[in-house]
């Protein structure tokens, strides 16, 4: 009796997802990326006194092409590339000048990624990993490549066009000091465009 319970439950789960209008839209996104390394201040020691490193927001860009494969009416897969610039603002003393210093560190990827978005009505969730290689920087890192992982919320302003914001957050030493290391945080904030497809 329980087999037969379970093949019916199966059976019906087919007919359920073979029935729904699974659909394929490609298209692209781009927008405004808000980035620095974690650990906002830092303090080292060295040579008897206590300095300060501090890690601000820089802003750059990202822009990417996707493919949102729509499996069911609450729930589509979206693989993505995207190339994205981003890196940190860094405030440090310089000991041999005697004087507060500030640069920008960049730093640029070229990501795979995969967004699990689930919709509701116009609004949708997206969260995933995305695993991102260095193609530039302009300071030393050995750090080639990094695994983050995003959570984001989006709305479709019309069918085809719609707005997002995402948080991104790296696993992988940027920057690994003795006294600590420093990762990838990102806010981006953008829209997409999804081409129909016949």
């Amino acid at each position: 009796m329980k087999k037969a319970f379970y093949l019916l439950a199966i059976l019906f789960g087919c007919v359920t997802f073979s029935n729904a209008q699974v659909s394929f839209k490609p298209g692209f996104r781009a927008g405004l990326n808000v980035s620095h390394f974690s650990k906002g201040d830092d303090a080292y020691y060295n040579d008897g006194f206590t300095s300060n490193r501090d890690f601000g927001s820089r802003t750059d860009f990202y822009v990417g092409f996707f493919g949102d494969l729509k499996l069911t009416k609450y729930y589509s897969l979206q693989p993505e590339i995207n190339y994205s610039r981003q890196g940190s603002k860094y405030d440090y003393y310089d000991e041999a000048l005697m004087r507060n210093q500030s640069t920008d560190l960049e730093v640029s990827y070229l990501a795979v990624g995969i967004a699990n978005k689930f919709t509701f009505n116009k609004l949708n969730v997206h969260v995933g990993p995305t695993f991102e290689f260095l193609v530039d920087q302009n300071f030393d890192t050995d750090a080639d490549i990094d695994l983050a992982f995003f959570l984001g919320l989006g709305y479709d302003i019309t069918p085809n066009f719609g707005v997002e914001a995402r948080i991104k957050k790296g696993i992988v030493p940027v920057l690994d000091y003795s006294d600590g290391n420093h990762t990838n945080v990102v806010f981006s904030v953008g829209g997409f465009y999804k081409f129909d497809v016949k």
